[in-house]
């Protein structure tokens, strides 16, 4: 059995093709024997899996080896004799695609971690946590990442062949005029912009199929198999979260109404608590609370996950500042503390820096510490900022 799946990673290697290379992979420390990635659907788990197989090993040499756990052979045999198998035939490279699929899964890549001390294994699962997540053993033999979509750099980088690297949040805030001159000269960020923010973010726009219908593929496939798997929840509730989350799209990104919520998908408050924590682990939504407040306490606003998603669901409410408000929150909530504040349209920075998203010729009065993103500018001066440079952070 172990030949039919050398011979399908050898298929994949000499077929496979890397349009951009993700910076994650100069970030993740590959010396590790436990290595897990994580990230939601559509990302390019997958890929990122076969580039890693297809920089490093020589796919004759057999010392690597993917393998998906979709696969039904593993639903009947499991991974820890496989992964001998492998081990007995000189393999040192072990990678798991889909893990969260494998009934036990965690247990059996921990037996695999002590039975074969030489065998190094790099997994993928869902962003979204199991319903009884080991939280002792794997995670404490596991360096795990965060495979994210794209940045706009990352999409600008694709499109025009450059290679433009990531700048800090206080080095862009401080000399964006600066920056620009590295930036600007050699392409003009704003022409793809809009491109980006309608199709940009899941790799998989590069494919030749209607982007949207594999968008929203996607999303049902987090809700059904991502949420409703992982969190051990019965089929019966599935038009819930999805009506849920249709509701919280037409919301525009204001601070949720739970008792309504509640009313309208038919569940409690505490069940539509749950419910938002199960859409933001899967990356559907983002909630932004007040400086101070965290779950389970009422977000301050619910806007989508990213841009895409509100193009992919059609939203006709849904507003320019919307968009943009809910482009900024996605290029910053990595790295950054993100907070709602009062005044519409700013948000407080790691607790310490003010950021107005705004059109370009809106007033905003201004002061030590606040500075403005704005969209329909190509360059910006002084405490105002392009907004489209913030998809330059990661």
């Amino acid at each position: 059995m172990l030949e039919t799946f050398y011979r399908t990673h050898a298929y994949l290697m000499e077929h496979f093709e890397a349009p951009v290379r993700r910076s994650l992979m100069d970030i993740i420390d590959w010396s590790y024997r436990m290595i897990g990635i994580r990230g939601p659907r559509g990302v390019g788990r997958t890929s990122f899996l076969l580039q890693y197989a297809h920089e490093h090993f020589d796919a004759r040499l057999r010392q690597c080896l993917y393998i998906n756990l979709n696969n039904f052979y593993f639903q009947g045999r499991g991974l820890v004799d496989f992964a001998g198998e492998f081990v007995a035939s000189g393999g040192q490279v072990l990678l798991v695609d889909q893990a969260f699929k494998l009934p036990d899964w965690q247990q059996q890549l921990c037996e695999c971690y002590h039975r074969y001390p030489y065998l190094r294994i790099v997994y993928t699962t869902t962003s979204v946590a199991p319903c009884e997540e080991d939280t002792s053993e794997l995670s404490s033999i596991s360096r795990v990442y965060v495979l994210h979509g794209f940045s706009f750099r990352e999409f600008i980088n694709l499109q025009t062949g450059n290679a433009f690297q990531t700048f800090e949040l206080g080095d862009m805030l401080r000399d964006h005029e600066q920056i620009l001159k590295l930036i600007v000269p050699r392409v003009k960020p704003w022409l793809y912009f809009q491109d980006y923010l309608h199709h940009g973010y899941y790799p998989f726009f590069l494919e030749n199929h209607n982007f949207m219908e594999a968008l929203l593929k996607a999303m049902n496939m987090m809700i059904e198999v991502d949420i409703l798997f992982s969190k051990q929840m019965e089929l019966k509730y599935l038009s819930r979260i999805k009506r849920l989350l249709y509701l919280l799209a037409i919301g525009g990104g204001a601070a949720p109404n739970v008792s309504r919520l509640a009313e309208e998908i038919g569940t409690s408050r505490a069940t539509v608590m749950n419910y938002l924590k199960y859409l933001e682990e899967a990356r559907l939504v983002n909630m932004v609370y007040r400086e101070g407040d965290t779950f389970p306490k009422k977000p301050a606003a619910i806007m989508l996950h990213d841009t895409n998603l509100a193009y992919a669901v059609y939203v006709p409410q849904m507003s320019e500042q919307m968009i943009m408000e809910t482009f900024f929150v996605n290029a910053l909530w990595r790295h950054h503390t993100v907070n709602k504040e009062r005044r519409e349209g700013f948000f407080r920075i790691n607790s310490s820096v003010d950021v107005c998203v705004c059109d370009h010729g809106k007033r905003v009065k201004g002061g030590p510490g606040v500075y403005t993103a704005r969209y329909n500018m190509e360059v910006g001066r002084g405490s105002d900022v392009p907004l489209w440079l913030f998809g330059f952070l990661y």
